[in-house]
């Protein structure tokens, strides 16, 4: 299941008490305070990990707490520091507060963040001061979202055999079906070659007025933000369907969506063409745009290499 989304509440841990304490022995009759100070209390601590893919683990986990400082102790020991909290979120993250103010935006592999500091020490005393207690730790409800980072994003109308293409070129094997709608979440691969590396995107089939939420709509349209490129996927076999119809409809639900994604350069790619119909449809779409075509047939792997060529050019990987 892939979630994108999700809420939790955080609580760092309370500083350790210091303590009030004077070392006495036959030979001293005033006693001289050796109480030590308390430990700091844990932090909570957001840290990217790539071995994490989406948030689903925060639906069944939503409370996460640091662990208390100790008490300090007399001959001036001090109390050990609480333990922090670790909370492993994947890449691409982003945490709002409760106000939905964003916090920070964690791309990096190991990239940390505290989220919710741990209370200060109490100090004993031994600094001739009455003793005091630790300070609470912060407490906090956040908000994850999550924005998959690829440097390719895969799209087109449901059924346009990207699912096919994504397995042909990449490590990643979404489920295939002849039916719209066969993959409903964002699926990650990695293309990988003797001098060369880059992670794909599959995007959910989009349809008119995905921008609004329509079909799989923009739940799906923000995991190709940070992509910095796109390969928008014809079905050149359509008889009913109009493949220049559904080409110029896909450019209107980007740049309807806005934040730059028509901006984005985009590969343009006729899939489908083990089938007669395709050749025929690539003609008359060679025609109506401008732009160039690269014909491809996800199921046979004819024009993959071209593809995958033309891909590392446009992502600086070859000259």
């Amino acid at each position: 299941m892939f979630i994108d989304t999700a809420r939790i509440k955080v609580k760092a841990g309370k500083g350790g008490n210091g303590v009030n304490s004077f070392y006495r022995d036959r030979l001293t009759r005033v006693g001289h305070p050796d109480g030590g100070d308390g430990g700091r209390g844990g932090n909570v601590i957001l840290r990217v990990s790539t071995n994490v893919h989406t948030l689903l683990d925060f639906q069944y986990r939503r409370h996460f707490k640091a662990k208390d400082g100790k008490n300090g102790s007399s001959k001036k020991k001090k109390g050990a520091d609480g333990t922090d909290c670790i909370i492993k979120i994947p890449p691409g993250t982003l945490i709002f507060d409760d106000t939905g103010i964003l916090l920070a935006d964690l791309t990096e592999d190991s990239e940390e963040l505290i989220i919710a500091k741990g209370g200060g020490e109490g100090k004993g005393n031994r600094s001739h001061k009455n003793a005091t207690e630790g300070g609470q730790g912060e407490e906090k409800s956040i908000r994850f979202e999550l924005k998959l980072i690829a440097d390719v994003a895969i799209l087109g109308f449901p059924n346009s055999g990207k699912s096919t293409l994504i397995t042909k070129i990449s490590n990643a094997h979404p489920r295939i079906a002849l039916y719209a709608f066969t993959t409903k979440a964002p699926v990650l691969g990695t293309v990988k070659g003797e001098d060369y590396q880059f992670r794909v995107c599959e995007v959910p089939g989009l349809i008119k007025g995905a921008h609004k939420g329509k079909g799989l709509g923009d739940l799906f349209l923000k995991h190709i933000e940070r992509t910095r490129l796109l390969v928008h996927l014809i079905d050149a076999s359509e008889e009913i369907r109009d493949p220049f119809r559904d080409y110029r409809n896909i450019n209107e639900e980007l740049k309807l969506y806005g934040k730059g994604l028509d901006k984005k350069y985009k590969i343009l790619v006729a899939n489908k063409m083990d089938l007669a119909i395709a050749k025929e449809n690539l003609k008359l779409l060679n025609k109506k745009i401008k732009h160039k075509i690269f014909p491809i047939s996800s199921k046979t792997g004819e024009g993959i290499d071209t593809l995958i060529e033309e891909i590392r050019y446009r992502l600086g990987q070859v000259k």
